[in-house]
């Protein structure tokens, strides 16, 4: 059997990135019910609120004060990927766009020369906990267009294919494509735009004793399958285990085969930017001196100010699934997975 796994890593938090990926957060948080304003209903007492990871009782409130999540904050020179499998997040920015999305969606924004935006969690049912999972992948730009005007989109999950990759397995096609299935068109900046970064984002699960074959990239592509959920599975004849992730050689096919419970797999891929990258905090960029000029920009400018009357901007409980973009274009989906879940 060939063996496509280059070596093994231990996921931690966040999980180590392969260019042109730089990081990726996976965020699970079993919410309690809401309050009237969203936030939860059990005491925040012992919380080092406004910077709350603890997982205490199985959730944090991040930087929320009341409502968990992520108020305003700024970006430069890289792209947030916000998959969200269960919950909902209530999205705003500078840019005057705003959203709720959740149950399958996917959230892409280009930060460019810069953004404010907010990601708060808000928990929607009063008489149910309000379990929360989603992945948040910071995704590079290349030097060109690290200062691109900043672009918001929403992939709907009802738009990203499901394929049925053999008995008991699907794949997720969120960015990239698998034979001749594709994924919705990313920003137009994106590193992802170019049908040559062979750029792909795939949610892989396989049934108790499943087994599937990663088809192959081309040589030079950086390729990281993460394994987030399950019990144990094989990797080309190898144990792999939860909570790790494997490097894999592209050009040969990475057989896995499932354990005795269902398993969960997130595929990063895509060919090397290969530029110096430069990180402090929320910038991104590929010199210290555009560091230095994003943290200046953005004293003097604020990317444009903040349009919302809250840093942690929500929206009614009442409201769906919906997107209203900087031109003032409106998306509405159904909220379908609100009780489902």
């Amino acid at each position: 059997m060939t063996n496509s796994v280059i070596e093994l890593v231990e996921l931690g938090f966040p999980w180590t990135g392969l260019d042109p990926f730089i990081f990726t957060v996976h965020h699970v948080d079993k919410y309690p019910a809401g309050a009237d304003d969203l936030g939860p209903v059990d005491t925040l007492a012992g919380r080092n609120i406004g910077s709350d990871f603890s997982y205490k009782d199985g959730w944090s409130m991040y930087h929320g004060s009341r409502v968990p999540g992520f108020p305003q904050h700024p970006h430069r020179g890289f792209e947030t990927v916000t998959v969200v499998r269960s919950g909902y997040v209530d999205h705003s920015d500078s840019l005057g766009a705003t959203a709720r999305y959740g149950g399958g969606d996917t959230q892409w924004l280009t930060t460019g020369s810069g953004v404010m935006h907010a990601e708060m969690f808000p928990l929607l049912k009063e008489d149910a906990g309000n379990p929360l999972e989603l992945f948040q992948i910071w995704l590079n730009l290349p030097p060109e267009s690290k200062m691109v005007p900043a672009h918001f989109a929403i992939l709907w999950s009802e738009e990203i294919p499901t394929i049925a990759a053999g008995s008991g397995v699907s794949v997720d096609v969120i960015a990239g494509q698998i034979d001749d299935v594709r994924a919705p068109q990313p920003p137009p900046d994106s590193w992802a735009s170019r049908q040559d970064s062979e750029l792909g984002i795939w949610l892989v699960r396989l049934d108790p004793g499943a087994e599937y074959s990663l088809p192959t990239a081309s040589a030079g592509v950086n390729r990281m399958l993460h394994y987030f959920d399950g019990d144990a599975a094989t990797i080309d004849g190898q144990l792999f285990q939860p909570d790790t992730g494997a490097r894999l050689d592209p050009t040969a096919v990475t057989r896995l085969v499932n354990g005795t419970r269902p398993s969960e797999f997130l595929l990063l891929q895509g060919k090397p930017i290969g530029a110096p990258v430069f990180q402090m905090g929320p910038f991104v960029m590929n010199t210290p001196e555009e560091l230095q000029q994003a943290i200046s920009d953005f004293r003097r400018t604020q990317f444009g100010g903040w349009p919302w009357p809250s840093p942690s901007h929500v929206h009614d409980r009442s409201e769906g699934r919906f997107a209203i973009h900087a031109d003032g274009t409106v998306e509405r989906r159904d909220m379908q997975a609100v009780g489902a879940e």
